[in-house]
């Protein structure tokens, strides 16, 4: 294939979000496959993808229910069918009335809270209205973020907010937890090690609530890297992850995944050079890629991206070191003498690979899907918004 020009590609306009289907497939049936060995339900986040077509996909593979982060993406999934919806941040107090709409349209819609304050605020909205509001506790296994420690003093009492009454309420359903601090790792024993805590952790939590004479069914954990990572989840009913549906640099990075796994990259094209300095300028500056530097922070910085020619091979020699809003400026780092505007004409089509894969896909309302000789076979629209 002539690495500057795809027959199919050159049709499209740029900057443009390409999925591989055949690697997204792959990655779907990979993880799915890991956890039906690990006898746990798989509940994806969806947040990474917000395109209805890819959650059919993945419960076609075997998920049961959905993962989300917003409230849009619960009214959206929901309307086009996917009933049991975990929204895994904690709710506002002005969101409270929005949970109930989706609630009352048949949603099965789990609330999480991660204070007894925010208990409280739940069952009182749940009383004041007539219903029961189901609800998960967030805790903290890792540091990484928000929750209650497992053996923090507030969580019992945070469960016992959650009470039902005859007029209404709320539900104790169960914790949850997210080892976030895995896509800072690098070694497959420090990430067995973290998902073992991250396990250890919710299911003490878990038995804590229930020797205070609670009832708690839900054990739920998850990250990318800890979901693969995980040699033992007894005592966990369901795992979480969104990434792995794409990959990304960083989730390479840490060790999960091979560039060859990553099935998002957006197409870009060529639109001038700085001869004097090496530089190639494209058409996708940080509004296309997002301006997530996660890998900055690992063993190798890709900058804002890897850059690929068209067929997704990476090109050595050249780093996406600088993003404008709208221009990506290329540095050659190969052999001093390349003729890089023989070599990368203005019209030249790249590839870049993301860092983050949620950031990146969050700049584009639309995927284009491409088949394994990477000519467009469908598009995909995306959900945006809170």
């Amino acid at each position: 294939m002539n690495t500057n020009h795809h027959p199919d590609l050159a049709a499209l306009t740029t900057p443009r979000l390409l999925l591989d289907e055949a690697r997204m497939d792959h990655n779907i049936q990979r993880m799915q496959r890991r956890l039906d060995e690990l006898g746990v339900a798989f509940r994806p986040h969806v947040k990474t993808t917000k395109c209805v077509d890819i959650a059919r996909r993945q419960a076609a593979a075997g998920a049961r229910g959905i993962t989300v982060s917003t409230l849009m993406e619960a009214r959206m999934f929901h309307a086009a069918g996917f009933d049991d919806i975990l929204y895994a941040v904690a709710i506002a107090p002005a969101r409270l009335d929005e949970a109930l709409e989706l609630a009352r349209r048949g949603c099965r819609l789990t609330l999480v809270v991660a204070s007894v304050q925010a208990a409280e605020m739940v069952t009182a909205h749940g009383r004041a209205q007539g219903h029961v509001h189901d609800v998960i506790i967030e805790i903290d296994t890792d540091g990484h973020r928000a929750g209650l420690n497992p053996d923090d003093a507030a969580l019992p009492a945070t469960a016992r907010a959650l009470t039902v009454v005859e007029r209404g309420g709320a539900r104790l359903k169960g914790v949850m937890t997210h080892a976030g601090s895995s896509y800072g790792l690098d070694q497959r024993d420090a990430l067995i090690r973290l998902a073992e805590q991250e396990r250890a952790g919710c299911v003490a939590a878990a038995q804590r609530l229930r020797d205070c004479g609670m009832t708690c069914d839900v054990v739920s954990v998850g990250s990318t890297p800890t979901a693969l990572a995980a040699m033992n989840l007894d005592g966990v009913t369901e795992v979480r992850a969104g990434v792995y549906v794409f990959f990304d640099l960083v989730m390479a990075g840490t060790g999960v995944c091979r560039t060859d796994d990553i099935a998002l990259s957006v197409l870009t094209t060529v639109i001038g050079h700085r001869v004097d300095t090496g530089w190639l300028v494209t058409d996708s500056g940080w509004m296309a890629m997002s301006r997530d530097r996660g890998t900055q922070r690992q063993a190798v910085d890709h900058g804002y991206g890897l850059v690929c020619d068209v067929a997704g091979t990476p090109i050595p020699g050249l780093s996406f070191a600088e993003a404008n809003q709208e221009h990506g400026v290329l540095h050659w780092q190969g052999d001093p003498g390349a003729d890089l505007v023989a070599r990368f004409p203005v019209g030249t089509l790249l590839r870049m690979l993301p860092n983050h894969a949620c950031a990146t896909g969050a700049q584009h309302g639309q995927y284009t899907v491409i088949d394994a000789s990477a000519a467009p076979v469908a598009t995909w629209e995306r959900f945006r918004g809170w």
